[in-house]
């Protein structure tokens, strides 16, 4: 009857609906997990033995970043010796890995730094004296360039003395 004053109960979900909302929270849940196992930082697998820590200490690390770049030195002083690096490119690639060199071992940006900015930063000063006297006459001043043999001594010299 439609004038009825009878209450009727509440419309009931099948277990169907439950175990749906039941399994939408386990995979939320599951690609949360693996989010953070992917984004997670990377541990050192080059452990000798746990408790001693990594095998490379920083001196370690330190000395061989040394060792590549007096390599690349060496690499431009004799491309340059044999005739395939102009005087002004050689140069060049010297004020870049040296350049590099200082960002990499102690963060100092220096390859998007001007002289007068490396000044103000108070860099080293056998990088200042190499930029100032070596790179940036040889790059940015018209006329032959300065003897990249020279260069490369300043920028071995960079490289030995950078703190």
């Amino acid at each position: 009857m439609p004038g009825s004053d009878e209450l009727y109960p509440p419309a009931q979900y099948g277990w169907g609906w439950i175990l749906l909302a039941i399994g939408v929270l386990l995979l939320l849940i599951a690609a949360a997990w693996v989010v953070m196992l992917l984004t997670r930082p990377r541990r050192d697998l080059t452990l000798t033995d746990p408790s001693q820590g990594p095998v490379l200490q920083t001196t370690d690390v330190l000395s061989q970043l040394r060792v590549e770049y007096l390599q690349s030195i060496q690499r431009i002083e004799d491309d340059y010796r044999a005739r395939s690096l102009s005087a002004r490119n050689a140069n060049l690639e010297l004020s870049r890995v040296v350049r590099t060199f200082v960002n990499e071992y102690s963060g100092l940006e220096a390859p998007v730094m001007a002289l007068d900015d490396l000044v103000a930063r108070g860099a080293h000063p056998a990088l200042i004296d190499a930029m100032q006297r070596h790179y940036y006459p040889s790059i940015f001043r018209q006329g032959p360039a300065i003897d990249p043999l020279a260069g490369a001594e300043a920028a071995r010299a960079v490289v030995r003395s950078w703190h």
